[in-house]
């Protein structure tokens, strides 16, 4: 975190800087053969889970590159004639037939996307440590380094591992509290096609090249070298092993390359690669690398603090996670929160991949879902948390994939839907296919693009970066340009829909196994927010004034929300929701979030409608579905109910029959393990304690009981603000310190029982914020269904104040309770 005035520093704990020391994953047995209680570690490029087994270490391997297939395309060039014909049987009411004639026509006859795999298996072989005691095993949060220590035969053994930021390697140090200890043997493995040799001066290679999927020619290679230099003892090579004896200490220099260069070049060279990274690690003495790591890795960690309270468990991370259902141990929450920072700066690093469904970790060759990108929510929630909780570096790889896309989705959008512009459908893969995936049930949905398309003004509106904005303007317009093209009017109301279409993977129960349709309102809401978006940065860009007229043209023809005859925010374009519809996929509540179009104080009607929706729908689910509704809560204002998703989520795989849970190694549960879960409900967290996306920068929106006191550090809102400090006492702000980047008003809402004191720069609100990154759109008002029940949501009064602001300029605000 950076320097605060002194000024400032006088007024503030000096605990609500530090780190908390708890911020570890800590055990007292190894993970045996199970992947889930393995600890993971990253830099961005190189993944690997430690096992911490005694008798034979067992770390997995993966690099961010290594998929199946080699550069590919999977639209299918029949879809554009069968258009007209699908759109005309959708509207008059013989889906089934539209969507069979999809089947045959759109959905791709090619690859449904390849396969992220992993690289191999490096392990360590100790054959006389069977027998241990002592056993202790940690992955720290404040060094992304993993520990492991025991005592065998009457020694004490150390292992510390961590995947290097600055140098692009593993390391794995082994010690001993004995001279000479140290004997074992060193061997890979891996289910690729592959050799594996030992080569000259102590180190074993693997080169191997990913196989094909679907039709597609596998062309990945990749080259592992695992280095092993000792000091003390011997070194003694076989075929394809390494003996250390009688060593004082190891270093295992562990180095990956591939021959991937982009989405459509697999012409690099993989060993050079390998090379390169190892050369240059080998060149800096132990201590280095661990310091310039640990230096490169809290430059973005160490940004955020989150205090809710001490550990007072004093127990292992897995049995906190068996008992934090009924115990009184908010501290997990912090640690839960911490976990999903982490995990995002390892899985996603600047000039890398994206984070894909399992981030950066998988020990399949057939990975569920392939372990692709889906981005019809997966995708979109591992980058939740990445503005906000101040990572914005970890955004850029998703930003990168969207600027690939919008140059694969052209073609895409030419030949299967005849329009301008870009899409993608519900998933991609390493090479960027942009085509449908999977059954037309599923692959039917041609937003993908789009919302992710809206991630890069969401970057904007928290950097207010105008040379940022300018380069990524070109993929937002093109996102845009497509809708304009694609939407066509629907015969009832003459709303422009976007058709053919699906809300996410769920269907009315009176058409089951249907899901094609016109007009899904996830649809509807997600054009909003992406025509709203273009013709803002249009206006900023002073750029496309014409286009942007057609954009607000077109925005004000597409259908507004509508509340059905059961209070319920509808799916679909007709009221078809089915009050026993407990399905994971509650899409349109996009509107509620991570959109700001559904608001308590702006939308009353729908804010009531969204609630009841949730309602319906229930509370456990798969594990991210129970991360969005983290989300959901915190925007309905409703601290306790949050707090009983995280409880729902933080609990076993296995407790809940609906899905859902977590492991021991606290990866989140579909299940099997999907990292998505974790990163929503980090994103959840920080919107129960900030919210600035409805006005104003609102502190403490959903606050629950039990946590009375703590304090956040770090985290960033709307309009180049950065919440530097904000404690809070009783359930109450208590002291607020803000650093402005960019200047204009500050308008913070707050709970209407206290007030600010001391700052003569603060005036009650009054009229709409000046500050334009806190502009709102006019959403339509809502459709009732005659005879529905709307009931107003009790939201607790709050009190809105601005305070203008300089860029640079670094201030507190003290809050009293009204007298």
């Amino acid at each position: 975190m950076r320097k605060l005035p002194v000024i400032l520093m006088l007024f503030l704990p000096f605990s609500s800087f530090a780190q908390d020391t708890t911020m570890k994953l800590w055990y007292t047995e190894p993970a045996g053969e199970k992947w889930v209680s393995a600890l993971p570690l990253g830099n961005g490029r190189i993944g690997a889970m430690v096992y911490g087994n005694p008798a034979e270490e067992h770390i997995q391997l993966n690099e961010s590159t290594v998929w199946t297939g080699s550069p590919n395309r999977n639209d299918n060039p029949d879809a554009l004639q069968a258009l007209p014909e699908i759109r005309r049987l959708i509207f008059e009411g013989k889906e089934k037939e539209a969507q069979e004639l999809a089947k045959e026509k759109i959905q791709t006859r090619r690859s449904n996307g390849q396969i992220f795999q992993p690289a191999g298996d490096l392990f360590l072989s100790f054959p006389e440590h069977a027998a241990y005691t002592d056993y202790y095993r940690e992955l720290d949060l404040a060094t992304a380094t993993t520990t492991t220590r025991y005592t065998a035969g009457g020694t004490t053994f150390t292992r510390k591992t961590f995947t290097s930021l600055k140098d692009g390697v593993m390391i794995v140090r082994l010690s001993a509290d004995k001279a000479g200890a140290l004997s074992f043997t060193v061997h890979m493995n891996t289910a690729q096609k592959a050799t594996i040799h030992v080569s000259g001066n102590n180190e074993l290679d693997l080169s191997g090249v990913t196989g094909g999927h679907e039709g597609v020619p596998g062309g990945v290679k990749f080259v592992t070298a695992v280095k092993v230099v000792n000091e003390g003892g011997t070194i003694k090579t076989a075929d394809s092993a390494l003996t250390v004896k009688k060593a004082n200490s190891v270093t295992i220099y562990v180095s990956i390359g591939t021959n991937f260069v982009n989405y459509h070049n697999v012409g690099g060279n993989a060993a050079g690669r390998c090379r390169k990274f190892l050369a240059a690690a080998l060149q800096k003495p132990y201590k280095q690398l661990l310091a310039d790591h640990t230096r490169a890795y809290q430059k973005y960690f160490n940004r955020v603090s989150l205090q809710l309270g001490a550990d007072s468990t004093h127990q292992p991370t897995d049995v906190r996670l068996q008992n934090f259902a009924r115990a009184d141990d908010p501290q997990f929450v912090s640690l839960y929160f911490q976990f999903g920072r982490y995990l995002l700066i390892s899985c996603s690093q600047p000039g890398g991949q994206p984070a894909n469904l399992q981030g950066i970790w998988n020990d399949r060759m057939d990975a569920p879902w392939d372990a692709k990108y889906t981005i019809n929510i997966n995708t979109e929630m591992n980058y939740w948390p990445a503005e906000k909780d101040n990572l914005p570096e970890m955004h850029e790889p998703l930003i990168q994939m969207v600027k690939e896309l919008a140059v694969t989705g052209r073609e895409t959008a030419r030949t299967m839907y005849g329009a301008r512009g870009w899409l993608a459908h519900h998933n991609t893969d390493l090479w960027r296919i942009t085509g449908p995936v999977d059954g037309i049930y599923w692959g039917m949905w041609t937003m993908g693009g789009a919302w992710l398309a809206l991630h890069t003004w969401e970057k904007y509106l928290y950097s207010g970066d105008k040379i940022y904005l300018r380069g990524v303007y070109p993929a937002l317009k093109g996102a845009a340009l497509f809708f304009s093209d694609h939407l066509v009017e629907e015969p009832s109301h003459h709303w422009l829909v976007n058709c053919p279409g699906t809300s996410p993977e769920n269907a009315p129960s009176i058409r089951p196994g249907v899901s094609i349709t016109a007009g899904a309102t996830m649809d509807n809401q997600i054009v909003f927010d992406l025509m709203s978006a273009v013709i803002r940065a249009a206006h900023l860009l002073h750029t496309d004034s014409a286009f942007a007229d057609t954009l607000l043209a077109r925005r004000q023809r597409l259908p507004p929300m509508q509340v059905g005859k059961y209070g319920q925010l509808q799916e679909w374009l007709e009221d078809l929701d089915n009050p026993n519809d407990h399905h994971r996929h509650i899409s349109h509540l996009y509107g509620l979030f991570p959109s700001n179009q559904i608001s308590p104080y702006r939308t009353p009607e729908l804010f009531s409608a969204a609630h009841t929706t949730i309602l319906e729908r229930g509370d456990v689910s798969t594990g991210w579905s129970m991360g969005w509704k983290v989300n959901w809560w915190a925007r309905f204002g409703d601290g306790d109910h949050a707090l009983k998703l995280i409880r729902d989520q933080l609990s076993p795989v296995g407790t809940h029959k609906e899905g859902g849970g977590t492991y021991p190694n606290l990866f989140d549960a579909h299940p099997p393990f999907q990292i998505d879960g974790n990163f929503g409900c980090t994103s959840g967290i920080t919107e129960m304690l900030v919210q600035s996306q409805d006005g104003a920068l609102h502190l403490l929106p959903a606050l629950p009981g039990e946590w009375k006191e703590g304090s956040i550090a770090g985290i960033r809102a709307r309009g180049g603000f950065e919440v530097a400090f904000l404690q809070w006492k009783d359930g109450l702000p208590a002291k607020l310190v803000i650093r402005s980047t960019l200047g204009g008003n500050l308008r913070i809402r707050v709970p209407d029982k206290i007030k600010p004191v001391f700052d003569t720069l603060i005036r009650a609100a009054t009229g709409e914020n000046p500050n334009p990154f806190y502009a709102t759109d006019e959403v339509p008002p809502a459709l009732v269904a005659q005879g529905a029940n709307v009931p107003p949501v009790s939201v607790a009064p709050t009190a809105l104040y601005d305070r203008p602001t300089r860029p640079g300029e670094i201030f507190m605000i003290v809050f009293k309770p009204k007298e």
